[in-house]
């Protein structure tokens, strides 16, 4: 008789709870209710109403969810352009709609790292129809004010002439602020996003103050007077290309010099004379100082392009060796008149790390005039970005469809397709190649002969679609490109930003996009931190943005040096 009274009393308490607002069947199961809630029935008079007790633990659970619910949902969504475009449209988040300072985004690729999570994507849509390293040029509010031209920052006409037949008349942002100090002599940190002009932000005013001291240079003694530090034999004929078409009015030499050649073609290089300027890859150079075949006494100027890249602890060695035989000034003073020291300038488009280590060695921290882009570490505005969570089988098929898009659709166009290994370039390659994709590859492990000049057949129109490695994200001049696709998504926040920038230059096609596959859970993890910084609108977490001085030095008891 007592079982039917409780399970009467607990069949009761099912349908008040029911009809309650208060009812959670993930919370409350009458079916195990046995395990979860204790019925205690008191010991009352017939006629009364028996108790039942629930467990205080429960009562918390019940009151937390009841709060939770009752919040009411904040809405992301504002008339206007979506800067978040989800598969899912109540994760959206409009153009218009700014986070609060404690608020926590939900973020589009939250649950990626399950298996159910395959098929999801979302779009981060480019809300500027500018590049903002163009349009910072002229703030808003100086219309009537005319735009800032090369001949304005005395620059000589023959150079300016040059660039207008380059069609290039109008100095990015970057190239405002760098190239007045470097006419001044300062040593520079220039860290700024993908593809606003940092080469000629140096190349000019190096060119011009090398031919202005031309005349007064003893003849007889002709040494390199400038040298360029860049990772890769592409971008080393990429700047050289530069360099000699800015020179050609000043009869002013540069020559190349790259690494996978031999002893033999380095000796080639200084067979007659040193060269005006030398553009040259770390190893290489190291050879040519081995040999004594370069002699950097009378170095005016030394470049560390691609600075993050060239700091890395794959270069550091062999930069440090350089610097050895360099002589860096440590104020503009310094870099003028008998006995002058190189001047040091340091460029990239993320802010290198370990960059005060090495430099503290050779020249003055506190002298180094730092130049930083108002959107270093950020998502390009200008470029639409989207991230596809899927399966690796199906990668090929899906990046098959996203060339034959850009193509039928999109009125044609070059793309980039990056992978994070050489062997997996090889395997894409002979895949495409089975579908009739016609395409180059460039990956690290080919022989320099081979490798020579694919990417320049790229640039020229020869073939639209290179499937390569991370040597073609750094530097390299892809105005062509307009679609750009992470086949293996970025280990790293550094490599996203290098890759994604090979769209949207200064000068390039309009529309660009960028496509990730996103395979991998150690991928969703990059993922979500590129999509918190999108919607709250702020830089890329984890990344260098000043000189950290190098920690002092102190010896211990053992006599070994150690770092405090």
């Amino acid at each position: 008789m007592q079982s039917v009274k409780v399970g009467c009393l607990a069949s009761a308490a099912s349908r008040t709870l029911r009809s309650s607002p208060l009812y959670l069947p993930e919370i409350i199961k009458v079916s195990v209710y046995c395990s979860q809630v204790r019925f205690c029935q008191t010991q009352a008079t017939p006629g009364e109403t028996p108790v039942i007790r629930v467990p205080r633990y429960m009562q918390k659970r019940v009151e937390h969810v009841k709060q939770v619910r009752g919040k009411n949902k904040i809405n992301t969504i504002r008339a206007g352009k979506l800067l978040i475009q989800s598969k899912h449209p109540e994760l959206n988040q409009s153009a218009g709609y700014i986070l609060g300072k404690f608020e926590k985004p939900v973020l589009c690729s939250k649950g990626w790292k399950h298996s159910k999570s395959f098929g999801d994507y979302f779009t981060i849509n480019n809300v500027k129809a500018v590049a903002p390293f163009v349009a910072e040029n002229q703030k808003e509010g100086e219309e009537q004010k005319p735009f800032v031209k090369f001949n304005n920052l005395r620059i000589c006409k023959e150079l300016v002439e040059v660039l207008n037949s380059m069609s290039i008349t109008d100095p990015t942002t970057v190239q405002l602020q760098t190239i007045p100090k470097v006419m001044k002599g300062h040593n520079i940190l220039c860290a700024a996003e993908t593809g606003s002009g940092k080469t000629l932000s140096y190349l000019l005013p190096i060119i011009h103050r090398l031919q202005a001291e031309k005349g007064s240079e003893v003849e007889a003694v002709h040494k390199t007077r400038t040298v360029v530090l860049v990772p890769s034999r592409e971008l080393a004929e990429q700047v050289t290309a530069v360099s000699r078409t800015l020179c050609r009015p000043f009869g002013l030499v540069t020559r190349t010099v790259g690494g996978g050649r031999g002893v033999g073609h380095i000796k080639m290089v200084f067979k007659k004379w040193s060269p005006d300027i030398l553009v040259a890859t770390p190893g290489a150079l190291v050879k040519a100082l081995r040999r004594r075949c370069l002699d950097l006494s009378e170095l005016s100027f030394l470049v560390i392009d691609e600075a993050d890249t060239m700091f890395d602890p794959s270069f550091s060695d062999l930069l440090e060796n350089i610097l050895r035989h360099t002589h860096i000034a440590n104020d503009p003073g310094e870099t003028k008149g008998l006995g002058r020291k190189a001047q040091l300038l340091v460029v990239g488009a993320t802010f290198p790390g370990g960059v005060g280590e090495v430099l503290s060695q050779v020249t003055d921290l506190g002298n180094i005039v730092i130049i930083k882009s108002k959107m270093l570490h950020f998502l390009m505005p200008h470029v639409k970005q989207t991230f596809l969570k899927i399966k690796g089988t199906d990668k090929v098929l899906e990046l098959h469809e996203a060339l034959k898009l850009l193509q039928q659709e999109k009125g044609g166009g070059a793309a980039l397709v990056f992978c994070n290994k050489s062997p997996t370039v090889n395997w894409l390659g002979y895949t495409l190649e089975e579908m009739g994709v016609q395409h180059a590859r460039l990956q690290g492990e080919m022989a320099a002969a081979v490798r020579s000049g694919i990417f320049h057949s790229f640039q020229n129109g020869k073939v639209d679609v290179l499937i390569c490695t991370d040597i073609a994200s750094r530097g390299l001049d892809t105005s062509r490109v307009r679609l750009v696709v992470n086949y293996d998504f970025p280990h790293t926040q550094t490599d996203y930003i290098h890759r994604a920038g090979r769209v949207g230059r200064a000068g390039s096609v309009e529309d660009g996009e960028v496509l990730s596959f996103v395979t991998h859970p150690w991928d969703v993890e990059v993922v979500q931190k590129i999509e918190t910084a999108a919607r709250r609108r702020t830089s890329l977490p984890g990344m260098e943005s000043n000189i950290r001085e190098p920690k002092p030095k102190t010896v211990s008891r053992n006599g070994k040096n150690d770092l405090h």
